[in-house]
């Protein structure tokens, strides 16, 4: 399994706002995807996700109307080792030359209170689509020193890469997910 911490960023200015529109902001390196399976039982490999892009929309009056957009290029997995890279990155587990992105997107949001928020969605990896639940927590929101507004979460998953159909079943995966989002 894979556990999925997903920060991402949100608009509430007030309890009157409506809806807002938020581009993760990877531009500016203000989101990752990381990631940790256990190696052997006896330690963790870490690694994360250097290219992907999504988006989502927010109304904190109304989160149940929050959606969320997350796409991932699979070929960008980083292990800070390069034979292991390319090792994962085969038909033994992601199979990145036939499926070279990831994408997860929302299906319902449920407020559980103090900023924090169940994110139930598909995550398609290699062709097949899954629902998982992103437990997410805001971390904070407000204007940035160039003009704009950013919200930010981050959350986590875990999922089981068998459950996708991989020729070698690593098990559990554990994603940290860190998202920041600048209002459009």
């Amino acid at each position: 399994m894979k556990k999925l911490i997903f920060t991402t960023a949100l608009l509430a200015a007030s309890p009157f706002a409506s809806a807002a529109d938020y581009v993760i902001d990877t531009q500016g390196a203000h989101a990752s995807i990381n990631f940790k399976v256990s190696h052997l039982g006896y330690s963790y490999v870490t690694g994360r996700f250097n290219t992907f892009d999504g988006k989502f929309s927010y109304d904190p009056a109304k989160p149940e109307a929050s959606t969320v957009t997350v796409n991932i290029d699979t070929s960008s997995v980083d292990t800070n080792h390069a034979k292991r890279n390319k090792h994962i990155s085969s038909d033994d587990f992601l199979n990145v030359d036939k499926f070279s992105t990831a994408k997860f997107v929302s299906t319902d949001v449920e407020d559980a209170g103090d900023g924090k928020l169940n994110i139930k969605g598909n995550l398609t990896l290699m062709g097949v689509t899954k629902p998982i639940v992103i437990e997410a927590t805001k971390i904070g929101e407000g204007k940035d020193p160039w003009g704009g507004y950013r919200a930010g979460f981050e959350g986590t998953t875990t999922i089981s890469m068998g459950d996708f159909g991989t020729k070698m079943d690593f098990g559990k995966v554990e994603f940290d997910l860190i998202v920041e989002g600048i209002k459009q």
